[in-house]
């Protein structure tokens, strides 16, 4: 499991930061970004970086978002997909036609997405590193220490700090929420509620889940509960969807 996608109806996002890339796109029209300080961009489809605040400010019509773990086995970066950069932001997605019209399928093909909206990337270069990425993901739930992880590399803490961030492009405590955020949505896709999902999945209380949802997504997990959209996860173990 590394990948999530939601195809739905517009959501009320409040500005949020990614804890992984995210490609998104307006299946109904372009649809205006605020980045920084920077003009607001209007663009069909846009990838947003991790730890990178940005507000959505179109909302009302329906998007497709495409999440990508960059350190999962299917690794996936859509960077180079991207044809031009606007106030630091890629967008136009280079399959932006064929990914709309695979989205207005009455069944959409998610795996035939994801391999639209993905460019291929080399794996994570330094095996000590896919080897933290692995073992989170495998235990999400599980207390994850930075300076325990390191001691097992044989790296500063400083350093494999440093380095889990160049090999992944996010930083280990996002990477973290991540794993875990990706927890949640499995158990919450075979018909578990919220609250059992993350406590599960190592939250350390609702308040805790409730909190990074947003500042993960841009609305809270109820807001989020309440539309008609859906989860789909892709990734050598799981390959789910829900309403």
């Amino acid at each position: 499991m590394g990948h999530a996608v939601y195809l739905g109806p517009g959501m009320p996002l409040g500005p949020h930061s990614t804890a992984v890339a995210c490609l998104g796109i307006g299946l109904d029209g372009p649809f205006r970004v605020r980045v920084a300080r920077a003009p607001d961009i209007t663009a069909r489809s846009f990838l947003f970086r991790p730890r990178v605040t940005h507000h959505v400010l179109d909302t009302d019509d329906r998007k497709l978002y495409c999440y990508f773990d960059p350190a999962s086995a299917r690794l996936a970066r859509c960077l180079g997909g991207m044809r031009r950069t606007v106030h630091g932001v890629p967008v136009e997605h280079r399959h932006e036609a064929d990914l709309l019209a695979l989205c207005a399928d009455p069944v959409p093909d998610i795996e035939r997405i994801l391999d639209l909206a993905t460019i291929p990337a080399p794996i994570i270069g330094d095996p000590r590193i896919a080897a933290v990425a692995a073992e989170i993901r495998a235990d999400p739930a599980k207390p994850q220490r930075a300076a325990e992880k390191a001691s097992a590399t044989d790296l500063s803490t400083s350093y494999f700090l440093r380095r889990f961030a160049e090999q992944t492009g996010t930083s280990f405590r996002r990477y973290v929420q991540w794993s875990r955020m990706l927890a949640v949505a499995e158990a919450h896709v075979a018909g578990q509620d919220f609250t059992r999902s993350a406590a599960d999945a190592g939250f350390a209380s609702p308040s805790h889940f409730s909190d990074t949802f947003r500042a993960m997504f841009g609305l809270t997990p109820t807001a989020f509960a309440a539309l008609d959209g859906r989860i789909h996860l892709a990734g050598p173990e799981a390959s789910s969807a829900a309403r």
